[in-house]
């Protein structure tokens, strides 16, 4: 793994949030020396975990057309 992909922890007012997921364990992380960083995994599996059971399922199919309305080409 490498260092590009383990962003650091933005310093700004959203940061308390991000700390409390860590400090809770709702949001994996490890420490490098003294850099706390989140794997892209990590993040991708606490957003999985925050959607609802039904858009789980279709996130894993991919993108899909909406009723009335076409994706672009």
């Amino acid at each position: 793994m490498h260092d590009d992909e383990l962003p650091t922890v933005p310093a700004s007012r959203s940061a308390a949030a991000l700390y409390d997921l860590l400090r809770t364990r709702r949001l994996a992380s490890l420490t490098i020396g003294r850099a706390r960083r989140i794997p892209a995994h990590a993040l991708t599996d606490y957003v999985q975990r925050q959607r609802p059971p039904d858009d789980r399922s279709q996130a894993q199919e991919g993108p899909r057309q909406r009723r009335g309305h076409r994706l672009p080409a």
